[in-house]
């Protein structure tokens, strides 16, 4: 079959197949005025009882919050040291050491860390600290972890205490201590 005729004939079925399509569209559109059975099913739905509608449910009476911490120090003053009633005054003095080469466990947040174990050798404790990708580090009194400047100040069988050096919000800086338990 040459490539002429074969054109003329996909134009021939195209053609066909538009008319048919219109042809059913057509027919599928037309009024009919056989309608008799869908007026007698909405004949019937109107005529059945109605169901019973549901109460409506009690209202509960809204009580209102009385704030009766107005009194109370305000949590965006500077902090009372607990027992001193001393408010804890940013010291010039206190400042974290930037030209110190940062170790492996100050890229993690201290929350990030789990106390997993501790060694002792020659009467030095070791504390075995685990980081959030599973990789256990070496921990020694001075070492430091945690991205708020921890310094590792005693090592227990139970506990790891640090120093940390957080920002007061005035431009100076406070310590403040943080503990870190063995996980069972």
């Amino acid at each position: 079959m040459r490539l002429p005729t074969l054109r003329k004939a996909l134009r021939l079925l195209l053609r066909s197949i538009i008319v048919a399509t219109t042809c059913i569209v057509l027919a599928a559109c037309s009024p009919s005025n056989d309608i008799a059975d869908l007026q007698q099913f909405v004949i019937d739905v109107s005529n059945r009882p109605g169901g019973e509608v549901e109460p409506m449910p009690e209202i509960i009476p809204y009580d209102a919050f009385t704030y009766s911490a107005a009194s109370l120090r305000s949590p965006f003053d500077i902090p009372i040291m607990a027992g001193t009633g001393v408010a804890a005054v940013p010291s010039q003095e206190v400042e974290p050491d930037f030209e110190r080469q940062t170790e492996a466990l100050e890229e993690f947040s201290l929350s990030s860390l789990n106390m997993v174990g501790m060694m002792r050798s020659s009467n030095v404790y070791l504390a075995l600290v685990r980081d959030e990708a599973g990789k256990v580090h070496r921990v020694s009194r001075g070492s430091y972890m945690g991205k708020n400047h921890g310094r590792v100040v005693s090592i227990t069988s139970a506990e790891i205490e640090l120093i940390e050096i957080v920002p007061a919000g005035d431009g100076g800086w406070v310590e403040r201590p943080r503990t870190l338990m063995l996980q069972k």
